[in-house]
């Protein structure tokens, strides 16, 4: 649960202070990462079986990687993305857009 409400936190602080700051051109988005390949998720990345069962639940069939997370947010902070204040990019191959998302991973 405290997982969930701090993803939920940081949405909306997210949002707050894109509001707050908007008028100075401060520009606040976020990122929110889903499965990736990084060497605090060892317990999974490094044992195959695992990681199948993890990419299993996402529509694009693999985990994410560090430098796709890092693109992300090299984009929000360029130019390109001069307009774009107070959104959460998600970068999860799919994986919120999933229809049995919770019951997938109770499973």
């Amino acid at each position: 649960i405290s997982y969930s409400i701090s993803k939920g936190g940081m949405g909306n602080l997210t949002k707050t202070l894109a509001l707050e700051y908007a008028n100075r051109g401060i520009r606040v988005n976020a990122i929110a990462p889903g499965a990736t390949i990084t060497p605090i998720n060892e317990a999974w990345t490094e044992d195959p079986e695992q990681q199948a069962v993890v990419e299993s639940h996402i529509p694009m069939g693999r985990a994410g990687t560090s430098e796709e997370m890092a693109a992300a947010v090299a984009f929000l902070a360029s130019e390109e993305a001069a307009y774009i204040t107070g959104q959460t990019l998600f970068i999860d191959g799919g994986l919120t857009l999933y229809a049995d998302f919770r019951e997938a991973w109770s499973a």
